[in-house]
C-alpha cells in the first residue's frame, strides 16, 4: 500500500512540474510568437481568428473562462483590444494577468510606435493614443518583442529558462536571416505607391518603402461610401497608385471597386498567421505577404 502511494505521489509531482503555462493569446500572431520561443512549455489559447477584426471582439463567457486559467496574457496593446479586453480582464477576476503583473504582456510597449496622435478626437474616427497599433506587418517589430517575452517567460517559468533562452538563441538566428531574405526580395517595391484600404500599413510601408498616397476609409473604421471611394478614384489621376492593398480579413469590395476603375490590382496580404492558407506560421506569414506584393507589380 505504502508503495503504491508512493508511486501516485511521484506520478503527481512529475504531473506538476510537467504542467504547461497556460497562455491567453489575443491575435494569431502572438500565438505563433509565443509557440515559437516557448514550444511544449506552453498551453495557447487564441482570442481571435485571422479572419476577424480584432477591434470588432464580443467579450464571449468562453473567453472570460479561458482568461481565468491563463498564467500569460499576450495582447497587441496600443489600444486595439480596447473594446473588449477590459471586460475580459475584469470579469475574469484572474490576478495573474491583470495591467501591471508579471503575467500582463502589450507586444507594444517594445517598438517604436507610428502615428502617435498630436490630438485626440473621437470625431477623427478609430484614433489610438499610443499610435498605430498594426505593428505585426513590419517583421523587425517582432525582434525586441521576441526579447521580452522570452524574459517575462522566464519569469513566469524560471524551471525551464534555459530552455526559453535556447529557443530565443534560435529564433533570433532564424529571424535575422530570414529579414535579410525578405528585404532583398522585396527590394523592387521600394518607392512603389499603394492604397491601403484601412489604416493598417504603416509599419509595412515605412519597412519595405512602399509610398501610400490614398486611403479608401475616410476615417478609420469608417467604411467608404460610394461617393467617397468616387473621390478617392479622382485623386488617383493625379497621384496614381500601383495595387491596393487590404488585411485578408477585411470585406474586399472597396478594394475590387477602386481596383477595377483604376485598373490596378487588389492585392490581398495575410496579416496574421492564418490570414491565407500559405501563412501558417510567422516566417510564411511573411513569405506570401513579400510574394503578394510582389505579384501586384506584374
Amino acid at each position: 500500500m505504502k508503495k503504491i502511494l508512493y508511486t501516485f505521489l511521484l506520478l503527481l509531482l512529475n504531473n506538476n512540474v510537467q504542467a504547461s503555462l497556460n497562455v491567453f493569446a489575443c491575435e494569431p500572431e502572438w500565438a505563433a510568437l509565443t509557440q515559437q520561443l516557448a514550444g511544449d512549455k506552453v498551453s495557447i489559447y487564441t482570442a481571435t481568428g485571422a479572419l476577424q477584426d480584432p477591434h470588432q471582439v464580443q467579450a464571449r463567457p468562453s473567453l472570460i473562462a479561458k482568461a481565468r486559467s491563463a498564467k500569460l496574457l499576450v495582447c497587441t496593446g496600443a489600444e486595439l483590444e480596447i473594446g473588449w479586453m477590459p471586460v475580459v480582464l475584469r470579469e475574469s477576476a484572474n490576478s495573474a494577468i491583470q495591467p501591471g503583473s508579471d503575467g500582463y504582456f502589450e507586444a507594444a510597449h517594445f517598438v517604436s510606435m507610428l502615428e502617435v496622435p498630436t490630438r485626440l478626437d473621437r470625431a477623427d474616427g478609430d484614433v489610438h493614443a499610443m499610435g498605430n497599433p498594426h505593428i505585426q506587418t513590419d517583421a523587425r517589430n517582432f525582434l525586441p518583442i521576441a526579447e521580452a517575452l522570452s524574459k517575462r517567460l522566464t519569469q513566469l517559468d524560471p524551471a525551464n529558462t534555459a530552455y526559453y533562452q535556447q529557443q530565443l538563441a534560435t529564433f533570433n538566428q532564424q529571424w535575422h536571416t530570414a529579414i535579410a531574405k525578405w528585404e532583398k526580395q522585396a527590394a523592387p517595391l521600394k518607392g512603389v505607391s499603394i492604397i491601403a484600404q484601412h489604416k493598417g500599413f504603416p509599419y509595412l510601408n515605412n519597412w519595405l518603402g512602399l509610398k501610400q498616397v490614398a486611403e479608401l476609409e475616410p476615417k478609420p473604421g469608417l467604411e467608404p461610401s460610394a461617393a467617397y471611394l468616387g473621390q478617392v478614384l479622382n485623386e488617383l489621376k493625379q497621384h496614381p497608385a500601383k495595387m491596393v492593398l487590404r488585411a485578408a480579413y477585411q470585406d474586399g469590395r472597396p478594394s475590387e471597386w477602386i481596383a477595377e476603375r483604376a485598373h490596378v490590382p487588389a492585392v490581398m496580404l495575410p496579416y496574421t498567421v492564418g490570414g491565407t492558407p500559405q501563412a501558417t506560421d510567422l516566417f510564411s506569414m511573411f513569405d506570401d505577404t513579400i510574394q503578394r506584393l510582389l505579384a501586384g507589380l506584374k
